[in-house]
């Protein structure tokens, strides 16, 4: 598919600080901003509304495939897909191949046709936040970048997060979890969590929020000159 607009894929492991940095340069710079992990809640919002058993796989892709009529990059950031309900249906339906290969023909339709701005306004390209946005979705991307840091790093960023959210567990626990994910992401068969072999390795283990925007941003601008 040949690129239609400007896009830039930020991809990494969680609590990397991938999703704010994506979500920051996309308002920023005028782009569309899209999490491709959060296509799967969407997918569990339409089969939730639409009385659609979750199990059954042929009609889950059906809900994944009409995704693109009529989405928003409000949708993306919308709480109704951050409930309990949507996050154990997200898990069923994530679970069938034919949903994984209909969503990777919608996140590139998005890449390539970013839905409006917020604001109305059409996008000037795209922000794709995810584990394989620059390897698999759009290897054609205008610029690639990989948001890394320490799994002990991210195992704190990701505690204190949860401590503020009422979390009563350890930090150790967190970091095994973290660990855990870390090698189910880059072990797998399909789409594994790795750097594109021309994709720009940011790690933010030292790094404040500014400094690590600044590191993407500089990247970015040297990548598409436009900017």
């Amino acid at each position: 598919m040949p690129v239609s607009t400007k896009i830039i894929t930020i991809d990494g492991p969680a609590a990397s600080g991938k999703g704010t940095l994506a979500r920051r340069l996309a308002h920023d710079i005028g782009y569309a901003y899209i999490d491709t992990g959060a296509l799967y809640r969407l997918v569990a919002r339409a089969c939730l509304d639409g009385g659609i058993d979750p199990s059954d796989a042929d009609a889950a892709a059906r809900a994944a495939l009409g995704l693109c009529s009529g989405l928003s990059v409000a949708d993306f950031s919308s709480p109704t897909i951050r409930t309990e309900a949507v996050s154990q249906t997200a898990s069923v339906v994530a679970a069938h191949p034919s949903v994984r290969a209909a969503l990777l023909d919608v996140q590139k339709t998005l890449a390539h046709n970013p839905p409006a701005l917020e604001d109305g306004k059409p996008a000037k390209g795209c922000v794709l936040d995810g584990r394989d946005t620059g390897t698999v979705i759009c290897p054609d991307a205008d610029a690639k970048l990989f948001v890394t840091a320490s799994p002990q790093i991210r195992a704190q960023r990701r505690y204190k997060e949860l401590q503020s959210r009422g979390f009563q567990g350890t930090y150790d626990a967190v970091l095994q979890d973290m660990q855990q994910r870390d090698s189910r992401d880059g072990g797998r068969d399909i789409a594994p969590m790795v750097p594109a072999k021309d994709a720009v390795v940011i790690d933010t283990s030292a790094m404040t929020a500014d400094q690590a925007y600044d590191a993407v941003l500089g990247t970015v601008r040297e990548k598409i000159l436009s900017l």
